[in-house]
C-alpha cells in the first residue's frame, strides 16, 4: 500500500511516498520535488560487526546520468566511482546522522540515495537527507531521532527555500540546515561575506522549514512506519571499569595535560597506561572492556576539567590560539607558496597557475559539461599524525576538507577578466592535531598572494568547538584534536574582516540553541580577524610581480566577427599560430583573446599574428599590402591576411594609367589608403598616397623643390605602414619584375615629372 504526505515549504511542495518502490529495504521512500524524484533506503544488519571499534556506518549517494536524459561521457558509458559532488552530498547525509544513533550500536548499517530523475533547475542533495531521515524514521532501524533538511539562499536580502541553480548562483549566501525539533545538527555554507547576523537570520529561517519537514516525517512514519528493534546500550562493567580507574585516574590526569608534556609525549604516556591497564587482565573479552573503560575514563577526565575545572588540556584560555609561525615563498620552483603553523597543525600549500586549457572539466546532473578555474586539493598523509597507512588516492574526509577550504576561499577570487589564470591550490598536511582544514583556508590565501593572485581580500579560518552537559557548557577557539575528539561541537568559520565566506557546523548532540551558536560566531570572529592580522604581518597584499616561472597572459581584444578568421578553418590558422610561437592561445566569444607565454618575444609574436588576422580597415589610415589579383577595372590588395580591397585602375596613380599591368603585378607590395567602407568592401588608394609623399617632399625642399619620384615602401611584415623616416623617402621598388629604363615606356612617352615636364 502506498503512502504519501506533501509538505509546504513557502510555497514549494516536498513530496514524500513509500510502499511502491524497493519495498524489501528496511526502510524506503521517494522523495518528489518539481520534476525530481529521489529513492532513499535504508537497511542495518541483525548482528553487531564482530570487533567493531566504531560505527560501521556507509552513505551512498548516486546521480545516475539517465536522470537527466543524457549518456555518460567518455569511452565508459555506466557510471563509475563516486563524484566528488556525489561524496561531498554523502557527507551532507552522514554527518547528521552518525552522532545521533544510540550509543555502542555496531550493526553495519547503510544508506543509499539514488536520483531517479533531476530537475534542470534544482539541487537534488536536500531531497537525498530528508529521504535518508524519512527511511530511518519508516524502518525497524533503532534510530530514534527524526530529522529534518533544507537549503535556503540569500537572495536580494530575503531568504528563499529550495533555491534553484540559478537563485543560489546569485545569492550572498547559500547554506544547508539539518536539525531535529529541539535544535540544529548540522550547518554547510558558502557565503559572499555574509555577516555573523545574516548567516544566523538563515539558520533561524531553515531551521523553521526543517520543523514542517519533520512533522511531515513523522506523520507519514505514524501510517507506514514499522516498529523499532530492540537495542540496549551495553552496560560496562563496573568492576574492570573501577579497576582501572584506581590503577590510572591520577596519572592519566596528568598525561593528558599537553602544556606540560606536548601532544607526542601526552600521546605516549596514555598508551603506556593503557597498556599498564590491559594487564591488569588475562581474558580477551576483559582486555576488550578494559579498553572501552579507559577511553570512557579519558573522555570523563576531559569533560570533568573542562566544565568543572574550567580549564582546556593544553591550559589554554578558552578564547586563546596557539601559536602561529607563518612563512611564505618557502619553495623556489612553485608559483606560489606558504608554510602555515598553528600549534601542532602545519599546512604547506602551493599555488600553480595555468592557462584555461587547465580548467577543470565537470560533468555534471544539471548540466552537459562545465567547468571551474580553480582547484583546492587536501591531502592528509599518515605521517603527519605519527602513524603508518596507504596513500592511494584521496578519501571522502579528504575530499571534504578540500571542498570546505574552496568554498572559504571563492568568494575572493578576482573575475577571470581581471586575472585570466586557471588557479590550482594544492595543501599538503604535515602536522595534525586539529583543524587542518581551516590551515588549509588560511595557507592557500598566503600562497595564493605570494603568486601574485589578485585577491580582493584576505581569508582566515578558526574551528570552535563545545562542550556541553545540561546548562553548562564552554566554547572553545581553535580546538586541537582531544577536544575535536570528546567535544559536543566543531564549527569551522572562515572569513574576511568583513564578513563570512564559509562555514561547517557537526554537533554530536540534538538540542543546540540559536542563543550558543551567536556566542560561538561572535568568539569566532574575535578569533579570524586575530590570525587575519598574524598572516598581513608577513604578507598583505599579493605580490606586485608573478614567479619567473609562472606562464604571462597577455590579452587583445578583437571584433567578435574576426574570431572565426583568428581561429580558422578546423582550428587551422590557431595552431599554426600555437605551433610558430609556442604559446598558449584562448579566445572567448566576446572577443578577448588570451595568449599565454613563458617570454615576451613569443608572446610578442603571436600577438601580431592575431592582429594581423583580425585587424579591421579604418578610413583614412594607410597600409602597407600585397597586390593579390589583377583585373581590367584595377587591384585586389590584401592588407591584412585574408582582407582584400579594391585598387580601382583610377587611384593607382597620379597619372592615367592605360592598363593595370603597366604599374602593377602580383606580388608587388605597395602603400594603399582606405579612402571607404561600404559594407564588406574596401575601397583603397594608392593616388592619395601618393600625392601626400610628393607634397611632404615639396614643402621640405621650398617652393621649386624639384622632383619627386613615385615612392612605396617594400616591407616583409604587412599592416598599417610606418611613417617613413627622414625627409627623403625610401625608392619605389616592386618585386618579381624589372621595369627597365623608367624614361622609355612605349607609346606612353616619357614619364611625367610632379610640375608636368617631360624628362
Amino acid at each position: 500500500m502506498t503512502h504519501s504526505i506533501d509538505i509546504d515549504l513557502g510555497g514549494r511542495v516536498l513530496t514524500l511516498e513509500t510502499g511502491k518502490f524497493a519495498k524489501q529495504a528496511h526502510g524506503a521512500v521517494t522523495v518528489k520535488f518539481r520534476e525530481s524524484v529521489v529513492l532513499s533506503t535504508a537497511c542495518s544488519n541483525r548482528e553487531p560487526k564482530p570487533g567493531a571499534s566504531f560505527f560501521p556506518l556507509t552513505i551512498d549517494y548516486r546521480e545516475y546520468t539517465y536522470a537527466a536524459g543524457r549518456i555518460p561521457g567518455g569511452f565508459l558509458k555506466r557510471e563509475g566511482r563516486m563524484s566528488d559532488r556525489e561524496i561531498l552530498t554523502a557527507r551532507l547525509i552522514d554527518r547528521p546522522i552518525r552522532p545521533l544513533f544510540p550509543e555502542g550500536y555496531s550493526c553495519e548499517t547503510q544508506i543509499v540515495g539514488l536520483v531517479l530523475s533531476a530537475d534542470p533547475a534544482h539541487d537534488p542533495s536536500s531531497m537525498a537527507m530528508n529521504g535518508a531521515s524519512a527511511a530511518l524514521a519508516l524502518s525497524d532501524i533503532p534510530f530514534h531521532h527524526v530529522l529534518g533538511s533544507v537549503r535556503v539562499a540569500m537572495v536580494n536580502g530575503a531568504p528563499v527555500v529550495e533555491p534553484t541553480y540559478e537563485e543560489q548562483k546569485d545569492s550572498k549566501l547559500n547554506i544547508v540546515v539539518a536539525g531535529t525539533a529541539e535544535g540544529i545538527v548540522m550547518v554547510e555554507a558558502g557565503a559572499n561575506e555574509a555577516t555573523e547576523e545574516e548567516v544566523l537570520a538563515a539558520i533561524e529561517f531553515g531551521h523553521e522549514c526543517c520543523k514542517k519537514i519533520i512533522a511531515g516525517i513523522k506523520e507519514l512514519a505514524a501510517q507506514a512506519g514499522k516498529p523499532k528493534r530492540e537495542f540496549e546500550p551495553p552496560v560496562r562493567n563496573q568492576t574492570i571499569f573501577a579497576a582501572v580507574e584506581k590503577l590510572v585516574r591520577e596519572r592519566l590526569t596528568d598525561a593528558l595535560d599537553t602544556q606540560k608534556h606536548g601532544k607526542t609525549e601526552s600521546y605516549a604516556l596514555v598508551d603506556a597506561l593503557e597498556a599498564e591497564a590491559l594487564a591488569l587482565f588475562e581474558s580477551e573479552e576483559d582486555k576488550v572492556e578494559a579498553h572501552i573503560c579507559f577511553e570512557l575514563l579519558r573522555e570523563r577526565i576531559f569533560r570533568h576539567e573542562m566544565l568543572e575545572l574550567r580549564q582546556r588540556p593544553d591550559r589554554r584560555a578558552f578564547n586563546q590560539i596557539r601559536p602561529i609561525t607563518i612563512e611564505v615563498g618557502v619553495l623556489p620552483r612553485t608559483h606560489g607558496s606558504a608554510l602555515f603553523t598553528r600549534g601542532e597543525t602545519q599546512a604547506l600549500v602551493t599555488t600553480t597557475l595555468g592557462t584555461k586549457e587547465d580548467e577543470q572539466r565537470l560533468e555534471t546532473i544539471n548540466l552537459a559539461e562545465t567547468s571551474k578555474r580553480l582547484m583546492l586539493h587536501y591531502n592528509f598523509p599518515p605521517f603527519s599524525v605519527g602513524e603508518v597507512g596507504f596513500m592511494r588516492g584521496p578519501g571522502r574526509r579528504e575530499v571534504g576538507h578540500g571542498a570546505l577550504a574552496e568554498r572559504s576561499v571563492t568568494a575572493v577570487m578576482p573575475a577571470e577578466a581581471d586575472f585570466p589564470y586557471t588557479m590550482r591550490v594544492v595543501s599538503d598536511i604535515l602536522e595534525s592535531n586539529g583543524s587542518s582544514s581551516m590551515a588549509t583556508v588560511c595557507g592557500a590565501i598566503l600562497s595564493m598572494m605570494d603568486a601574485g593572485v589578485k585577491i580582493k581580500a584576505p581569508v582566515a579560518g578558526i574551528a570552535m568547538g563545545l562542550v556541553k552537559e545540561g546548562d553548562k557548557y564552554a566554547i572553545l577557539t581553535d580546538i586541537a584534536g582531544a577536544e575535536d575528539h570528546y567535544g559536543d561541537m566543531d564549527f569551522k568559520v572562515a572569513g574576511t574582516r568583513e564578513g563570512i565566506t564559509g562555514l561547517q557546523m557537526d554537533i554530536k548532540v540534538p538540542n543546540i540553541s540559536v542563543d550558543i551558536m551567536r556566542e560561538a560566531l561572535a568568539q569566532a570572529k574575535e578569533g579570524r580577524l586575530f590570525i587575519l592580522g598574524k598572516m598581513e604581518e608577513v604578507i598583505s597584499t599579493p605580490r606586485a610581480e608573478l614567479s619567473p616561472y609562472a606562464p604571462r597572459i597577455y590579452t587583445i581584444t578583437v571584433p567578435t566577427e574576426k574570431i572565426r578568421e583568428v581561429i580558422g578553418p578546423g582550428g587551422k590558422m590557431i595552431r599554426s599560430i600555437t605551433d610558430s610561437t609556442g604559446t598558449k592561445i584562448d579566445i572567448h566569444d566576446d572577443g578577448t583573446i588570451n595568449v599565454f607565454a613563458i617570454d615576451g618575444d613569443s608572446a610578442k609574436k603571436a600577438l601580431q599574428m592575431i592582429s594581423d588576422i583580425a585587424a579591421v580597415a579604418e578610413v583614412g589610415k594607410t597600409y602597407l599590402g600585397k597586390v593579390v589579383r589583377i583585373a581590367d577595372f584595377g587591384a585586389f590588395v590584401e592588407i591584412f591576411p585574408g582582407t582584400d580591397g579594391l585598387l580601382h585602375i583610377s587611384e593607382i596613380s597620379e597619372n592615367r594609367v592605360k592598363t593595370v599591368r603597366d604599374e602593377l603585378n602580383e606580388g608587388d607590395q605597395i602603400l594603399v589608403k582606405v579612402l571607404a567602407l561600404e559594407g564588406n568592401k574596401i575601397k583603397l588608394s594608392r593616388r592619395a598616397v601618393l600625392k601626400e609623399q610628393r607634397e611632404k617632399l615639396h614643402g621640405g625642399h621650398g617652393e621649386n623643390g624639384g622632383e619627386a619620384p613615385q615612392i612605396e615602401v617594400r616591407s616583409d611584415n604587412r599592416g598599417e605602414a610606418p611613417a617613413p623616416s627622414g625627409d627623403r623617402p625610401p625608392r619605389e621598388h616592386s618585386r618579381d619584375r624589372d621595369r627597365g629604363d623608367r624614361g622609355h615606356r612605349g607609346d606612353r612617352g616619357p614619364r611625367r615629372g610632379p610640375g608636368g615636364d617631360r624628362r
